[in-house]
């Protein structure tokens, strides 16, 4: 038995393997069960995604001009139904980033949202000119990198240069005062201390991209958000809240303690810093080797996702993908 498993009460691959929730099935056959992309099963569960589950209901409510609800209501006044939102998911949830209708999704996003000068992403602005410049916040800009890296958008030059934000602009420190021509929407994301969430959806953004093709900026920065990351963890520190000790999915803007350590491990962090919150994430199973929903914005995406306090597929998936990568 390999080492990870027998860290569990019992074995909840089975269920996760059920076809009623289509992502994860995929997900757990790849990541869990090690199925290569070629694989016909793994193949028929990816296409699955896009027929069945949550995919098909948010893409049925886009307009035709790739968004959701309001254009202009992009982010603040559609939290969590509007057009950034649903773009988090379908990438969450993967989906098949070839489709029209999410190339149109990222198109639009691209063109209203994105800083055309620093490259990050903001939560106001309009089609003719691109998100403003006093709107670009962290935690956007590391969720629509992410999103769009994983739907397909990867080498476009636009995502290219949000890259190219996170590792210029993204800080891992304290700070009382703001640079000169500093892109971030200051009252919100720069005060006495770093943003938490922005830290960990840049690093997000940076676990997508292969090791092999990492720049030597981009591995520093991730070093640095590593090192962040790890004090906020720590038991004894004082950054640590009480919220991220409850996991759920979807996390949007928030954060937890699972995903973390997850995006710790993908980059390869090995630290024994990590080892008390490791040991939570274990001791939060059930006897059925099962993890429940309890951090969700409950009914308020454009489908329905698991309830607070039921055992969940997602949070389950996370956490096995967590205890495989670092085989403990």
């Amino acid at each position: 038995m390999e080492g990870w498993k027998a860290r569990l009460h019992a074995d909840p691959l089975l269920w996760l393997r059920e076809e009623e929730n289509p992502s994860v099935r995929y997900f757990a056959l790849r990541d869990l069960e090690g199925l290569p992309e070629d694989d016909e099963e793994l193949s028929r569960a990816k296409a699955a995604i896009m027929t069945s589950g949550p995919v098909p209901r948010i893409l049925s409510k886009q307009a035709p001009g790739g968004h959701w609800g309001n254009p202009a209501d992009f982010y603040v006044r559609s939290k969590y139904k509007g057009t950034v939102w649903n773009l988090i998911l379908l990438a969450e949830l993967g989906a098949e980033g070839e489709d029209e209708r999410i190339r149109r999704a990222g198109e639009f996003v691209l063109r209203w949202s994105q800083h055309r000068e620093s490259g990050g992403f903001s939560h106001n602005g309009t089609g003719e000119k691109g998100g403003t410049r006093g709107g670009v916040i962290s935690c956007l800009t590391g969720n629509m990198t992410f999103s769009l890296h994983r739907l397909g958008f990867a080498e476009d030059e636009r995502v290219q240069k949000a890259y190219d934000w996170i590792v210029r602009y993204q800080r891992y420190e304290a700070a009382s005062t703001v640079p000169e021509e500093w892109p971030y929407l200051t009252s919100r994301c720069w005060s006495s201390h770093t943003c938490r969430s922005g830290a960990v959806k840049a690093l997000k953004a940076m676990a997508e991209v292969p090791s092999s093709e990492r720049t030597p900026a981009m591995r520093k920065s991730i070093a640095q958000g590593a090192e962040f990351i790890l004090q906020q963890l720590s038991p004894q520190g004082l950054h640590l809240r009480n919220e991220w000790l409850n996991f759920g999915f979807p996390l949007m803007w928030n954060t937890d303690v699972l995903e973390m350590l997850s995006l710790l491990a993908n980059l390869g962090q090995r630290d024994e810093r990590m080892r008390p919150m490791l040991d939570l994430v274990v001791s939060k199973q059930n006897q059925r080797g099962r993890w429940l929903q309890e951090n969700r914005f409950e009914g308020r995406f454009a489908a329905r996702f698991e309830s607070n306090g039921k055992e969940s597929k997602w949070v389950t998936l996370n956490a096995l993908r967590l205890l495989k990568a670092l085989d403990i």
